[in-house]
């Protein structure tokens, strides 16, 4: 697992090669400076005073200035392209999960909330960026002034670089204990924000329903169980951070009065001269500096061990429709559909449909009806393969959509859904987000034919006025009429209408309505529709149940039969 992870997070520094040699190269040439210092410093002490050497003290002075400078320089261009590196590494992570979002299924985001999800898409990387630029670095540079140090102190008096040795064991296993336990309260704080993030997209989406139903102090509530969670988490880590931190302090205090003590005893013994522990108290912050530079570093590690496996976690996940290898795309397609013994059922749950036959020829207009939870909705999402059937097979122009890319086959698909999504942007961007680099021409005779023209006209700024966030600043039935122009100027040989017309006047779905209708024959159309006036000149009526396809015919044709249509029809009428 440790050389998976290691290959897998070696593979990110990649591009980045030459910029990570040369950031490791300074490091190394700081470490190696740092150490360096001290010894001029008792050089000049030690030799070049006693001596009376001016000239030569006078040198070394300037020496040591240029490797400081030297160091200075270095510093700053680890430190810098350092943080940038891993800002790029940020980048590459953050789009590549973004990217694999936006190719997970339907079935992912049933059971899995937007809020974790930027959470992991912020978050994690943020905290990913700061390991892959300081765990390398600091790592490196304490390793080398920790064994330059103890190598140096022991060639000048190895009983008192012992004594400093016998402090780092107990410093390692401190700082480990410690270590783990800010650990796990990272883990359950990262958790807990990813729940905060959920609970607080899912309440602010719904700020409208939260206020019709005086729901804000049980949203508020909720809120603050989660974040009381999130404080509690937060309040371990900190503690523990706090005893290790004071810890540290504490072991950085002794190591000086032990050497002060044991060095001084050598110097009475004439084993040690002043320069020696001159030297010896310089070097001092070699040993603890790197220990506690490693436990900010261990910090970090545990962040980016945590932050790595949701990374994983989430790039590991395959989306539940996938495309085939070979799949191609057709030169042109016609529009026949058929549904051939097509079974479905969501997740672990009980089977929507089983079983069920159904053949839509090319242009012809269908509709779809049937009582709520019999599966019209799904049986038209298994087209575009937004879901993938358990069994059977669903052709387009007699070929399995499984045969056909998934980028050709929803480019040849509309969907217009009862609930509407607009981005934040103009009207004019959102209806052109059903053909990029569509027209202005274009996109207003898509317009049109939704019966939105003469509303866009009237708005602040005409086509290129700003809808707010979701379309906000806009009725529902103007969101929709959006939407349907959208899928209009996308102009697909198949459409898929699902309660689209719901939210509109009589007089706009009317007009949407005869608009569909005059493009019968060079396309194929399938609505779904709870109010079955809207549906009346389909060519064919579909009545769904339990069981698959119940009947079939004209409005007239079932009326005249008086089965399951003839009742949803008359008990429509009715209300």
């Amino acid at each position: 697992m440790f050389r998976k992870n290691f290959k897998l997070l070696s593979a990110f520094y990649k591009p980045y090669r030459g910029l990570f040699a040369a950031d490791l190269i300074c490091a190394m040439l700081v470490s190696g400076i740092a150490l360096i210092v001290p010894l001029g410093v008792r050089y000049i002490a030690d030799t070049l005073l006693n001596k009376g050497e001016y000239q030569l003290v006078l040198r070394a002075g300037l020496l040591l200035l240029g490797l400081v400078i030297v160091q200075a320089l270095c510093t700053y261009f680890y430190d810098y392209q350092g943080h940038y590196l891993g800002a790029k590494i940020e980048r590459d992570m953050r789009s590549k999960l973004f990217s694999h979002c936006q190719r997970l299924s339907f079935s992912y985001y049933d059971s899995h909330t937007v809020g974790d999800l930027m959470s992991r898409i912020t978050n994690d990387t943020l905290s990913l960026a700061e390991f892959f630029h300081h765990v390398p670095e600091d790592l490196l540079i304490n390793s080398v002034k920790l064994v330059g140090a103890a190598a140096i102190l022991m060639s000048v008096h190895w009983q008192t670089t012992c004594i400093i040795l016998a402090f780092l064991p107990f410093m390692l296993m401190y700082t480990l204990y410690f270590n783990r336990r800010m650990g796990r309260a990272m883990e359950g704080a990262r958790q807990s924000m990813g729940q905060i993030n959920a609970q607080a997209e899912d309440s602010l989406s719904g700020i409208r329903v939260v206020q019709s139903f005086c729901g804000e102090a049980m949203e508020e509530e909720k809120f603050s169980r989660l974040n009381s969670r999130f404080l509690e988490d937060r309040r371990v880590g900190y503690q523990s951070e706090s005893r290790l931190y004071t810890g540290m302090d504490a072991f950085a205090a002794i190591i000086p009065i032990a050497v002060v003590v044991f060095g001084g005893l050598a110097i009475l013994q004439g084993g040690m001269d002043v320069s020696d522990l001159l030297l010896f108290l310089l070097y001092i912050g070699y040993f603890t500096g790197p220990v506690q530079s490693l436990v900010n570093t261990s910090r970090l590690l545990q962040e980016g061990r945590t932050s790595f496996r949701r990374y994983r976690e989430l790039m590991d996940t395959q989306p539940g429709v996938t495309e085939k290898p070979g799949a191609g795309a057709p030169e042109s397609v016609r529009g026949d559909i058929e549904f051939r013994n097509v079974s479905f059922r969501y997740g672990e749950g009980d089977e929507v449909f089983q079983g069920l036959d159904l053949k839509v020829k090319a242009g012809e207009y269908v509709a779809l009806v049937g009582a709520s939870g019999v599966g019209k909705t799904t049986l038209c999402a298994l087209l575009p393969r937004f879901y993938e059937s358990g069994e059977g097979t669903v052709l387009l122009d007699g070929r399995d959509v499984r045969d056909i890319s998934l980028s050709a086959l929803r480019r040849s698909i509309g969907v217009v859904q009862q609930d509407v999504y607009l981005f934040t942007g103009t009207v004019a961007e959102n209806i052109a987000y059903g053909r990029p680099g569509a027209s202005r021409e274009d996109i207003v005779n898509a317009a049109k034919l939704a019966g939105a023209d003469e509303f866009i006209r009237e708005l602040p700024g005409g086509y290129d006025a700003d809808i707010g966030p979701h379309g906000v600043r806009l009725s529902g039935g103007q969101q929709q009429r959006l939407s349907i122009a959208r899928v209009f100027l996308k102009d697909p040989p198949v459409l898929i209408l699902d309660e689209a017309t719901s939210a509109l006047d009589n007089l706009s779905e009317k007009l949407i309505q005869h608009n569909l209708e005059g493009m019968a024959g060079r396309r194929t159309t399938l609505v779904i529709a709870h109010r079955l006036s809207t549906v009346r000149n389909a060519g064919r009526i579909v009545v769904l149940d339990e069981n698959g396809v119940r009947e079939q015919g004209t409005h007239e044709e079932l009326m005249q039969r008086g089965g399951v249509y003839a009742g949803l029809y008359r008990a429509s009428e009715q209300i």
